[in-house]
Protein backbone atom coordinates (compact mmCIF):
# COMPACT_ATOMS: atom_id res chain seq x y z
CA UNK A 1 0.00 0.00 0.00
CA UNK A 2 1.31 3.34 -0.71
CA UNK A 3 0.74 5.52 2.15
CA UNK A 4 1.19 8.55 0.24
CA UNK A 5 -2.42 8.19 -0.77
CA UNK A 6 -3.96 8.59 2.85
CA UNK A 7 -7.74 8.16 2.45
CA UNK A 8 -10.37 9.32 0.04
CA UNK A 9 -13.69 11.01 0.56
CA UNK A 10 -16.85 11.24 -1.50
CA UNK A 11 -20.16 12.66 -1.50
CA UNK A 12 -23.43 13.77 -3.51
CA UNK A 13 -26.06 17.18 -2.81
CA UNK A 14 -29.17 17.03 -4.11
CA UNK A 15 -30.68 20.26 -4.29
CA UNK A 16 -34.23 19.42 -4.09
CA UNK A 17 -34.40 18.13 -0.21
CA UNK A 18 -37.39 16.06 -1.08
CA UNK A 19 -34.41 13.83 -3.19
CA UNK A 20 -33.03 11.97 -0.74
CA UNK A 21 -29.44 10.50 -1.30
CA UNK A 22 -28.97 6.94 -1.84
CA UNK A 23 -26.82 5.33 0.02
CA UNK A 24 -26.33 2.44 -2.00
CA UNK A 25 -24.76 4.82 -4.54
CA UNK A 26 -22.03 6.16 -1.98
CA UNK A 27 -21.47 2.85 -0.80
CA UNK A 28 -20.25 2.12 -4.53
CA UNK A 29 -18.04 4.94 -4.33
CA UNK A 30 -16.49 4.29 -1.36
CA UNK A 31 -15.63 0.74 -2.87
CA UNK A 32 -13.67 2.68 -5.67
CA UNK A 33 -11.56 4.13 -3.45
CA UNK A 34 -10.55 1.32 -0.82
CA UNK A 35 -6.87 1.14 -1.93
CA UNK A 36 -6.85 4.86 -0.93
CA UNK A 37 -8.46 4.07 2.66
CA UNK A 38 -8.35 0.11 3.59
CA UNK A 39 -8.57 0.56 6.95
CA UNK A 40 -12.14 1.50 7.85
CA UNK A 41 -14.95 2.99 6.29
CA UNK A 42 -17.81 5.60 7.03
CA UNK A 43 -20.85 7.28 5.96
CA UNK A 44 -23.37 9.85 6.73
CA UNK A 45 -26.70 10.32 5.06
CA UNK A 46 -29.28 12.63 5.89
CA UNK A 47 -32.02 12.85 3.50
CA UNK A 48 -30.19 15.31 0.60
CA UNK A 49 -26.89 14.86 1.58
CA UNK A 50 -24.68 11.51 1.85
CA UNK A 51 -20.48 12.15 2.59
CA UNK A 52 -18.51 9.03 1.98
CA UNK A 53 -15.29 7.97 3.78
CA UNK A 54 -12.36 5.24 3.41
CA UNK A 55 -9.58 5.46 5.99
CA UNK A 56 -5.81 5.02 6.08
CA UNK A 57 -5.24 5.38 9.70
CA UNK A 58 -2.52 7.36 10.39
CA UNK A 59 -3.47 9.98 13.49
CA UNK A 60 -5.49 9.08 16.02
CA UNK A 61 -6.32 4.58 15.39
CA UNK A 62 -8.69 3.88 17.69
CA UNK A 63 -11.28 7.40 17.74
CA UNK A 64 -10.45 8.72 14.03
CA UNK A 65 -13.43 6.99 12.46
CA UNK A 66 -15.12 9.18 9.75
CA UNK A 67 -17.39 11.34 8.97
CA UNK A 68 -16.90 13.44 12.25
CA UNK A 69 -19.03 16.04 13.53
CA UNK A 70 -19.05 19.06 15.96
CA UNK A 71 -20.25 19.07 19.23
CA UNK A 72 -24.70 18.95 18.07
CA UNK A 73 -23.88 17.01 15.12
CA UNK A 74 -25.02 19.49 12.96
CA UNK A 75 -21.79 20.14 11.26
CA UNK A 76 -20.19 17.13 9.36
CA UNK A 77 -16.33 16.48 7.73
CA UNK A 78 -14.95 13.83 5.41
CA UNK A 79 -11.29 14.67 5.27
CA UNK A 80 -8.26 13.31 3.46
CA UNK A 81 -4.76 14.26 4.19
CA UNK A 82 -2.74 15.67 7.53
CA UNK A 83 -2.77 18.82 8.88
CA UNK A 84 0.75 19.82 10.70
CA UNK A 85 -0.32 22.15 13.10
CA UNK A 86 -3.39 20.91 14.51
CA UNK A 87 -2.41 20.40 18.08
CA UNK A 88 -1.60 23.89 18.60
CA UNK A 89 -4.94 24.82 16.81
CA UNK A 90 -6.70 22.46 19.22
CA UNK A 91 -5.06 24.23 21.76
CA UNK A 92 -6.78 27.39 20.90
CA UNK A 93 -10.20 26.13 20.55
CA UNK A 94 -10.40 24.50 23.51
CA UNK A 95 -9.65 27.84 25.44
CA UNK A 96 -12.26 29.30 23.28
CA UNK A 97 -14.99 26.67 24.52
CA UNK A 98 -14.66 23.45 22.28
CA UNK A 99 -15.00 20.03 23.20
CA UNK A 100 -13.40 17.56 21.74
CA UNK A 101 -14.17 13.82 21.78
CA UNK A 102 -10.89 12.85 19.23
CA UNK A 103 -7.39 12.93 18.74
CA UNK A 104 -7.64 13.54 15.54
CA UNK A 105 -6.16 16.37 13.27
CA UNK A 106 -10.03 16.40 11.27
CA UNK A 107 -11.90 17.41 14.37
CA UNK A 108 -9.33 19.97 14.49
CA UNK A 109 -11.10 21.27 10.91
CA UNK A 110 -14.50 21.28 11.79
CA UNK A 111 -13.95 23.01 15.16
CA UNK A 112 -12.08 26.28 13.14
CA UNK A 113 -14.59 26.25 10.12
CA UNK A 114 -16.81 26.59 13.47
CA UNK A 115 -15.16 29.42 14.88
CA UNK A 116 -13.94 31.24 11.53
CA UNK A 117 -16.05 29.94 8.88
CA UNK A 118 -14.26 29.78 5.48
CA UNK A 119 -11.17 31.90 6.94
CA UNK A 120 -9.96 28.52 8.63
CA UNK A 121 -8.58 27.46 5.58
CA UNK A 122 -6.20 30.71 6.36
CA UNK A 123 -5.01 29.15 9.31
CA UNK A 124 -4.62 25.40 8.60
CA UNK A 125 -1.16 24.32 7.69
CA UNK A 126 -0.73 20.44 5.71
CA UNK A 127 -1.61 18.80 2.64
CA UNK A 128 -5.92 18.05 2.41
CA UNK A 129 -9.20 17.89 0.93
CA UNK A 130 -12.32 17.67 2.77
CA UNK A 131 -15.90 18.42 2.61
CA UNK A 132 -17.73 19.70 5.34
CA UNK A 133 -21.68 19.72 5.35
CA UNK A 134 -23.46 22.68 7.18
CA UNK A 135 -26.89 21.40 8.13
CA UNK A 136 -28.11 25.00 10.20
CA UNK A 137 -26.83 26.86 6.84
CA UNK A 138 -27.70 24.07 4.10
CA UNK A 139 -24.22 24.60 2.96
CA UNK A 140 -21.44 22.25 1.32
CA UNK A 141 -17.97 23.21 1.93
CA UNK A 142 -15.13 21.49 -0.39
CA UNK A 143 -11.38 23.05 0.09
CA UNK A 144 -8.28 21.85 -1.20
CA UNK A 145 -4.53 22.32 0.33
CA UNK A 146 -2.43 25.31 -1.39
CA UNK A 147 -0.27 23.43 -3.60
CA UNK A 148 -3.30 20.55 -4.27
CA UNK A 149 -1.46 17.74 -2.95
CA UNK A 150 -4.24 16.21 -2.48
CA UNK A 151 -7.60 15.97 -5.53
CA UNK A 152 -10.94 16.88 -5.18
CA UNK A 153 -12.77 16.62 -8.41
CA UNK A 154 -16.64 17.48 -8.42
CA UNK A 155 -19.39 18.09 -11.41
CA UNK A 156 -22.77 19.70 -11.19
CA UNK A 157 -25.39 17.77 -13.03
CA UNK A 158 -28.68 16.71 -12.70
CA UNK A 159 -29.82 19.51 -10.36
CA UNK A 160 -26.99 17.92 -7.85
CA UNK A 161 -23.34 18.69 -6.92
CA UNK A 162 -21.16 15.30 -6.89
CA UNK A 163 -17.54 15.04 -5.75
CA UNK A 164 -14.68 12.27 -4.89
CA UNK A 165 -11.27 12.30 -4.57
CA UNK A 166 -11.21 10.01 -7.90
CA UNK A 167 -12.94 10.61 -11.51
CA UNK A 168 -14.02 7.11 -11.20
CA UNK A 169 -16.01 7.32 -7.85
CA UNK A 170 -17.86 10.16 -9.47
CA UNK A 171 -18.82 8.02 -12.90
CA UNK A 172 -20.25 5.56 -10.50
CA UNK A 173 -23.58 7.50 -10.76
CA UNK A 174 -24.92 6.39 -13.73
CA UNK A 175 -26.78 9.63 -14.57
CA UNK A 176 -23.55 11.25 -15.01
CA UNK A 177 -22.51 11.48 -18.80
CA UNK A 178 -18.95 10.43 -20.00
CA UNK A 179 -18.22 12.84 -22.69
CA UNK A 180 -14.89 13.16 -23.64
CA UNK A 181 -13.48 17.17 -23.13
CA UNK A 182 -11.02 16.83 -26.33
CA UNK A 183 -9.31 19.85 -25.08
CA UNK A 184 -8.32 18.04 -21.78
CA UNK A 185 -7.15 15.00 -24.48
CA UNK A 186 -5.22 17.53 -26.25
CA UNK A 187 -3.54 19.34 -22.79
CA UNK A 188 -2.40 15.57 -21.98
CA UNK A 189 -0.73 14.67 -24.91
CA UNK A 190 1.02 17.69 -24.94
CA UNK A 191 1.90 17.96 -21.09
CA UNK A 192 1.23 14.41 -20.02
CA UNK A 193 -1.61 15.22 -17.65
CA UNK A 194 -4.60 17.21 -17.58
CA UNK A 195 -3.88 21.05 -15.59
CA UNK A 196 -7.01 21.86 -13.21
CA UNK A 197 -10.08 22.45 -13.83
CA UNK A 198 -10.09 20.03 -16.19
CA UNK A 199 -10.96 16.37 -16.49
CA UNK A 200 -10.63 14.08 -19.23
CA UNK A 201 -14.80 14.10 -19.15
CA UNK A 202 -16.73 17.26 -19.87
CA UNK A 203 -18.93 18.71 -17.14
CA UNK A 204 -16.42 17.09 -14.27
CA UNK A 205 -13.91 19.25 -12.69
CA UNK A 206 -11.02 19.32 -10.55
CA UNK A 207 -11.12 22.20 -7.54
CA UNK A 208 -8.19 24.06 -7.86
CA UNK A 209 -5.38 23.77 -5.94
CA UNK A 210 -5.72 26.91 -2.87
CA UNK A 211 -8.74 26.94 -3.79
CA UNK A 212 -12.71 26.28 -2.11
CA UNK A 213 -16.41 25.69 -3.66
CA UNK A 214 -19.36 26.66 -1.68
CA UNK A 215 -22.54 25.41 -2.46
CA UNK A 216 -25.89 26.87 -0.59
CA UNK A 217 -29.40 25.99 -2.22
CA UNK A 218 -28.19 25.47 -5.51
CA UNK A 219 -25.85 28.41 -5.72
CA UNK A 220 -22.30 27.68 -6.30
CA UNK A 221 -19.43 29.37 -6.29
CA UNK A 222 -15.33 28.59 -6.76
CA UNK A 223 -13.00 30.45 -5.03
CA UNK A 224 -8.85 31.23 -4.26
CA UNK A 225 -8.27 31.70 -1.11
CA UNK A 226 -4.36 31.94 -1.52
CA UNK A 227 -1.19 33.13 -3.84
CA UNK A 228 2.13 32.63 -3.81
CA UNK A 229 3.34 36.04 -3.47
CA UNK A 230 6.86 36.55 -4.68
CA UNK A 231 7.38 39.87 -3.14
CA UNK A 232 8.01 39.04 0.47
CA UNK A 233 11.94 38.25 1.00
CA UNK A 234 12.87 36.48 3.60
CA UNK A 235 16.66 38.14 5.40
Amino acid sequence: IDRTFMCGICGKLNFDINNEVDKGLIKKMCDTLIHRGPDDQGYYINKNIGLGMRRLSIIDLNTGHQPISNENQKIWIVFNGEIYNYKELKQDLIKKGHQFKTGSDTEAIIHLYEEYDVDCLKLLRGMFAFAIWDEVKSRLFLARDRVGKKPLIYTVANNSIIFASELKAIIKDNSIKKEINFDALDQYMSFQFVPAPYTIFKGINKLPPASYLLCEKGNIIVKRYWELDFNNKII
